[in-house]
């Protein structure tokens, strides 16, 4: 498999919000002869610190963590109405990477509290007021399969391990050590991705199947890169510097360019998200 060697460097742990400012940009996507079209491109967070980590909870509406008066809170954008709120009652930490619970419209969060601790959250879409998950689970990140089960990245030191959550008995199971921090829902398919560290540093993709929970090897990450997305079943896209790169399980086992973000101003893309209809691709970056 060719290898990438991406113009990106990580200067934090895998585990920490850092701070950057970044805002979070929704393109229309649409395949094209030279790999994906973007249009209609809108800065939803269009705010000053840090707007990060987007998820879509339809194909109208994302939410973020995003900056309010110097605290991270979970903000709720409508693409339709073009209108914002603020998800929680604020609390003495900060909200990350938010996610809507996968039958109701209450939403997850990582709380990081002043102390260091991080744990996993619920937020009530009626209140705001939120409960503890998992009691006392360092909780980095997560990703829902269905209201029964997620996969998370726990922190082991610094380093994280990815565990199986069981949502009804509140229990979490170690399935690998030094786990990568992108887990995702692969669209129309029982599985879910992850990544793990190689012996040579970098990050390689994982398919978990949630039915046998066995696991299968899909392609190592392009070197440098932490954070990934599937577009559909069989494509994954990321981004590094103002570029997007495709990988297609279907095709060549290599990393194409398939589209810029240099005429829109945005750089150094991180994490991204995609719409339940697949139409919609929310990207974090900076400008």
């Amino acid at each position: 498999m060719k290898k990438l060697l991406f113009l990106f460097t990580i200067t934090t742990s895998v585990f920490s919000f850092a701070q950057q400012n970044t805002d979070v940009y929704v393109f229309d996507i649409a395949p094209a002869y030279e790999g994906l079209e973007l249009l209609n491109v809108r800065n939803i967070s269009n705010n000053k610190g840090y707007d990060n980590q987007p998820s879509f909870i339809s194909n109208e509406t994302i939410v973020f963590a995003g900056n309010n008066d110097g605290q991270t809170d979970i903000s709720e954008y409508n693409l339709t109405s073009k209108l914002q709120k603020w998800v929680n009652k604020k609390t003495e930490g900060g909200e990350y990477s938010p996610q809507k619970f996968t039958s109701n419209n209450d939403v997850a969060a990582v709380r990081l509290d002043k102390d260091g601790l991080q744990r996993l959250y619920r937020y009530s879409s009626e209140t705001g007021n939120s409960s503890e998950i998992i009691k006392d689970l360092q909780v980095a990140y997560f990703a829902f399969y269905n209201d029964k089960k997620m996969l998370a990245t726990v922190l082991d030191g610094d380093k994280m391990d990815l565990a199986m959550i069981d949502l009804r008995t509140k229990t979490a199971d170690t399935l690998f050590y030094n786990a990568g921090r992108s887990l995702q829902k692969v669209p129309k398919v029982t599985s879910m991705s992850y990544s793990l560290v190689n012996e040579e540093g970098n990050l390689d993709l994982y398919l978990l199947d949630m039915n046998s929970y066995e696991s299968f090897f899909i392609c190592e990450l392009p070197i440098g890169i932490q954070d990934c997305v599937w577009i559909n079943d069989t494509q994954i896209l990321v981004g590094s510097g103002n570029k997007l790169y495709m990988y297609d399980t279907l095709g060549e086992t290599e990393w194409n360019r398939v589209a810029s973000l240099e005429e829109y101003g945005v750089k150094n893309i991180s994490r991204m998200a995609i719409s339940p209809d697949g139409r919609k691709l929310a990207i974090v970056g900076e400008n």
